[in-house]
């Protein structure tokens, strides 16, 4: 069954689901876009990559093929099971030490959108405690009109996924229903964003010894971050 649900978190569907809701199973199965692309682009080639919240290794096994050097992070051991070519690591984010630094540090899923503030920093000074001075930090962010427009549906490989409904909360804070429905399965995710403004976002970074070097797509969802010596 995996560890404990996390409060504000629900997982519905087949198979393991890891504290935060997420269905080990679905995230095997999903199809990568091009965030291998925009980050190769971004980074230099051979590079070292610290993959926080890595998953089942959607992003880790193409960049892997590009010839990235991995070690990927998750809380989930299920999850981990599954990366293959890569060091891996079972640990919470916020809580990482790995007493040694990487030329890249990437920080995906819309992780930097943590409900909890204290939360979010922690995650960041992660970030920042294991970037070398000269190196990079990548984080997703969420889109400007990401919790807008709903329910808003596109296509995912051989299914289909639905943000259905964000609602508030709490101050701040919104609780965000997606649904993804492939042929032979269904799954829900009950999740906890916090919204960021792009001065919330750069403020943020800015309080974790970091600093904004370039938005890397034209949504504003990919950032390259850089380290204060």
């Amino acid at each position: 069954m995996g560890q404990k649900e996390r409060k504000g978190y629900r997982g519905t569907g087949p198979g393991t689901f890891t504290p935060d809701g997420c269905a080990v199973e679905l995230y095997e199965r999903l199809p990568i876009g091009d965030e291998p692309d925009v980050i190769a682009g971004a980074v230099p080639p051979g590079a070292r990559i610290l993959e926080l919240g890595s998953g089942a290794g959607r992003m880790t096994h193409p960049l892997i093929a590009r010839g990235f050097e991995m070690t990927c992070v998750d809380e989930s051991g299920e999850m981990l099971e599954r990366v293959r070519g890569a060091r891996t690591v079972r640990s919470e984010i916020e809580n990482l030490d790995l007493g040694e630094q990487f030329d890249v540090v990437l920080l995906a899923s819309f992780l930097v959108h943590a409900p909890d503030e204290e939360l979010r920093q922690n995650l960041l000074s992660t970030c920042r405690r294991h970037v070398r001075d000269g190196g990079w930090v990548l984080i997703q962010r969420e889109g400007a009109d990401w919790h807008q427009n709903l329910p808003r549906t596109r296509s995912n490989g051989d299914g289909v996924v639905t943000v259905l409904s964000s609602e508030r909360v709490a101050p701040g804070v919104q609780s965000v229903q997606v649904e993804n429905v492939y042929p032979d399965a269904r799954w829900t995710h009950t999740f906890l964003s916090r919204p960021l403004t792009t001065e919330e976002f750069e403020n943020a970074i800015e309080d974790a010894g970091l600093a904004v070097d370039a938005y890397l797509t034209d949504d504003g969802t990919w950032v390259r971050v850089k380290p204060h010596p």
